[in-house]
């Protein structure tokens, strides 16, 4: 009997070995799948200018060609010195949830999609718009955004870009911490202008323990973007990067 049951239990450690394999070889398969198709994308639809931008290159981004890819896609950011560059969708036709798991091309994709709600409108005029992208393995999607909990890495990259078929956004990162899981624009009434003030000095002075911000003071005119992504196995948190519009230029 014992004998049997020794049997049966390698029997089962074999095919969750070979389930395991296999889920693996899938996951990273996936991946590389993500990354060369981002790559054909950037290939075919972005350049790099010899304009300056706070130091950065300035892009051109051919929005006609993301367009005809997918309607969806509405703006472009980066990051310098990661590899967040990636275009910005929010789903016309579906539910919010719908870029969770699908690819700009609208497959299924466990990678998703860089996006937006629709709690918020593309024009990034609203209080706080908040972009959701996954943490990655290989260090694609969001995954880099933990960069920022290095000190050194947070004070030397202030900069986020945002491109918009008609403007260029740079927006001074003001704060990078742990958060809890909440969903931010369906628990705060930001276009409340004292729901706003309130919620910026939580934005000034998280209250996580492992946090970089800068002394920033905010209003409640400024225009916020907060990007979101989650945290290793701790799914009741976040990690947030959170931005004040500071500049704005037209695409040339």
């Amino acid at each position: 009997m014992k004998k049997k049951i020794n049997k049966i239990i390698f029997i089962c450690a074999c095919f969750v070995c070979a389930a395991s394999l296999i889920l693996g070889i899938y996951y990273f398969s996936m991946m590389n799948k993500s990354r060369s198709n981002y790559n054909d994308l950037r290939s075919n639809a972005v350049s790099t200018l010899s304009g300056v931008a706070s130091g950065n290159d300035e892009m051109s981004i051919d929005f006609e060609e993301l367009q005809n890819r997918n309607s969806d896609i509405y703006a472009w950011i980066t990051i310098p010195d990661t590899q967040i560059d990636y275009p910005i969708v929010q789903s016309y036709s579906e539910d919010d949830s719908f870029y969770l798991n699908h690819n700009i091309d609208k497959q299924y994709d466990q990678n998703g999609s860089i996006y937006t709600e629709k709690h918020n409108t593309k024009d990034f005029s609203d209080p706080n718009t908040v972009i959701y992208g996954h943490n990655m393995l290989d260090g694609s999607m969001f995954q880099n955004l933990h960069k920022f909990r290095d000190k050194e890495f947070f004070d030397e990259h202030k900069y986020i870009y945002i491109y918009t078929p008609d403007r260029i956004l740079e927006y001074t990162v003001v704060s990078a911490y742990k958060s809890d899981d909440r969903h931010i624009l369906n628990s705060y009434d930001l276009n409340d202008e004292e729901v706003f003030a309130d919620y910026l000095k939580t934005v000034e002075n998280p209250q996580s323990l492992e946090v970089n911000r800068r002394d920033i003071e905010l209003s409640v005119s400024d225009r916020l973007i907060t990007l979101s992504t989650c945290i290793g196995n701790e799914k009741n948190y976040r990690y947030l990067v959170q931005g004040v519009l500071t500049n704005e230029s037209t695409v040339k």
